[in-house]
């Protein structure tokens, strides 16, 4: 056997989690979606519901101390709610580092499907992935062979208007909620989220903007439940402070080219909006070399 298939199978699925201890539903939807491999529950030790998480995923569960983050990274406010899911997403390199893997998926606990997306006759289809072991060698390959810093799948609003989303949508220079990450034996190279809220867009903007690669997978989408729906997690800080400071983390990390704005058609709401062209560098035809 190759080193490049040995390795592939190093990795595992951390699912952040707090406060959902009977509500984990990305542990069933990889299940279903066919992932046979590891799955670990990230929880922080000011979790009230440790026991429950312990009592349910048993040894599945990892425990990190979440004050061994806090000035480890820009929290970029003077709030007091840190229940927030950027600390496990910092804490995510050393617990990977800890169980010697050499990849990790970090994922959100409500996911409800894995969707292939494709075009047919016009029409965006969807159908449901039953091969999720498969998917993760291949986007492992991927991330082994290039400068890619991560992959991570579509979501339903990347698909708002059909067909012509899934165009313009096939591969796009940001990652959010979902992510792929080759370990670093060097903590000095990782990437580190910032923000209270917003973390996974500051991140991108503010990586992208120096040249790493985040890319979205158009053809795989995740569903989730509707957010601020589903209790626990984030929802406590998204309804104590609204979607206008949510956003507004990342124009404060890149005002060149992101503002507020609406979303949506009928039922608007508050939303950052990136201007691309500001926001990373590109790569120039060969024509043009001089």
């Amino acid at each position: 056997m190759s080193q490049k298939n040995i390795n592939s199978k190093n990795y595992a699925v951390f699912i952040l989690s707090h406060g959902r201890a009977n509500n984990v539903i990305t542990y069933k939807s990889l299940r279903e979606s066919g992932y046979t491999g590891k799955i670990y529950i990230i929880i922080d030790d000011e979790d009230k519901t440790i026991n429950e998480y312990y009592d349910i995923f048993k040894d599945q569960v990892i425990v990190f101390k979440k004050s061994d983050y806090k000035s480890k990274f820009d929290i970029m406010d003077n709030f007091d709610n840190n229940k927030v899911i950027v600390y496990a997403r910092n804490a995510c390199y050393d617990i990977a580092r800890k169980l010697n893997l050499s990849y990790f998926f970090e994922y959100e606990d409500d996911y409800t499907q894995f969707l292939y997306r494709f075009p047919e006759n016009n029409i965006l289809k969807g159908l449901k992935i039953k091969n999720l072991d498969s998917i993760y060698d291949k986007m492992i390959n991927l991330i082994n062979e290039t400068n890619i810093n991560t992959i991570a799948f579509a979501q339903g609003g990347d698909f708002i208007g059909g067909i012509g989303s899934f165009v313009s949508n096939s591969y796009k220079r940001k990652a959010m909620n979902s992510f792929l990450f080759k370990v670093n034996k060097n903590a000095n190279n990782d990437i580190k989220f910032l923000g209270r809220m917003n973390d996974d867009v500051n991140a991108f903007l503010n990586y992208g903007k120096i040249g790493k690669l985040f890319f979205q997978l158009g053809n795989i989408q995740l569903n989730q439940i509707q957010t601020q729906k589903n209790e626990g997690g984030n929802t406590d800080v998204y309804k104590k402070f609204g979607t206008y400071v949510k956003s507004f983390y990342s124009v404060m990390i890149e005002p060149s080219c992101c503002k507020i704005s609406m979303m949506g058609d009928t039922n608007k709401r508050i939303h950052h909006t990136i201007n691309w062209n500001n926001a990373v560098p590109k790569i120039l035809d060969e024509k043009l070399k001089k």
